[in-house]
């Protein structure tokens, strides 16, 4: 019966629903949030495949300069009235027969100067994106180092943010086989040409119930579309209460929309040493801020008893599914190209977790 649902732009909708697995008694109506175990997964497309603007540039003057010296070539042959020849006015039958054409060579390197002029222009177009968008953040990083100067009297510490570059970078890049995915870091060192997947992981019953694919290695922008996404979850899944992602998610910005959902959040303000002490591990928690703003007030929530026994679902709720797509049904890398269809590819692959996981939740008989 769910083939019929078996449609590429509706699948986030199909396997993100609980259905009566969800009445189980061993769901809880609690989420956490994390990418693919810090590793992207991979594009099907080759790292050695992507163009920067800089080599962009550099080809494009070459084959410029070949289109030249080949036109220069064709007029020689016409003066000499001798049959097109890429090198010499005149050659031997044999000579001759090796040798490509004029025409063909030039038909060869103008579609590939159209090629590149179309990479350069997506590339410009993304570096006008991210002008844009980092002028806005730079704009508001001002008013807020002119604002806490106002209310202090003092010039805040630090240096003043500098203002973002007009224009792609010589480093920016596009691949030329997916040029919707993007070179990302890898966990154990290196650069792949991959994307992000995202997935919200329900407590207890293991499912996933909130999915997504994005372009940027980040995940600071990814947590608020989950939030809203669990907003109107089905009714079987209940209401999430709290939602916990690492320090990767963290921003004032993310604990905000968080609490403007009505989740109370747990995400990590830094990076964790380590093999605590003992002294550390059961310390006591500390007196809670008086008047605390969102964050401070997130902050001392995670160094309660309390928070520490909820953050510490983190590890031990998304980790396994993340491993078990990736060995046991030996997801690896994507077979779609394009953003639209590595999201659809995505959703097959948790639907298909979420029926492995429906079996074994579902009472037998």
């Amino acid at each position: 019966m769910l083939c019929a649902c078996w449609r590429l732009p509706t699948l986030a909708e199909v396997s993100t629903s609980g259905g009566p697995v969800a009445k189980n008694p061993g769901f809880t109506p609690r989420a956490a949030v994390r990418r693919c175990g810090r590793r992207p997964v991979h594009a099907n497309a080759s790292r050695h495949s992507a163009l920067s603007y800089e080599h962009a540039g550099k080809i494009e003057a070459q084959l410029t300069a070949e289109v030249a010296d080949l036109l220069a070539k064709a007029e020689a042959a016409d003066q000499a009235d001798v049959p097109d020849g890429v090198s010499g006015l005149a050659c031997s039958a044999s000579q001759f027969a090796s040798r490509p054409s004029i025409p063909d060579e030039l038909a060869r390197r103008e579609a590939r100067l159209a090629k590149l002029a179309e990479a350069r222009a997506k590339i410009e177009a993304r570096a006008k994106e991210r002008f844009e968008r980092e002028r806005a953040e730079h704009q508001a990083k001002l008013a807020e180092r002119a604002a806490k100067a106002e209310a202090t009297g003092k010039t805040p510490r630090g240096r003043p943010p500098q203002p973002p570059v007009e224009g792609p970078l010589p480093s920016d890049q596009i691949n030329l086989t997916d040029e919707a995915s993007r070179i990302m870091p890898m966990a154990g060192g290196g650069f792949e040409q991959c994307y992000n997947a995202q997935a919200v992981v329900a407590a207890g019953s293991l499912l996933v119930v909130a999915i997504d694919v994005v372009q940027a290695a980040n995940d600071k922008q990814q947590l608020e579309p989950m939030v809203e996404k669990l907003k109107a979850p089905p009714e079987e899944l209940g209401k999430p209460e709290t939602f916990l992602a690492d320090n990767g998610y963290f921003s004032a910005a993310n604990v905000t929309a968080c609490e403007a959902g009505n989740i109370a959040p747990l995400i990590a303000t830094g990076r964790q040493a380590h093999h605590p002490s003992l002294a550390e591990r059961f310390a006591a928690a500390p007196a809670a801020p008086s008047d605390p703003t969102p964050v401070q007030a997130m902050a001392h929530r995670l160094k309660t008893p309390e928070g520490k026994k909820l953050y510490g679902l983190r590890k031990q709720v998304p980790e396994p599914v993340f491993g078990i797509i990736k060995s046991a049904l030996g997801f690896r890398q994507f077979l779609l190209r394009g953003l639209d269809r590595v999201r659809g590819e995505w959703s097959l692959v948790t639907m298909a977790w979420n029926l492995k996981r429906m079996f074994v939740l579902c009472p037998s008989g």
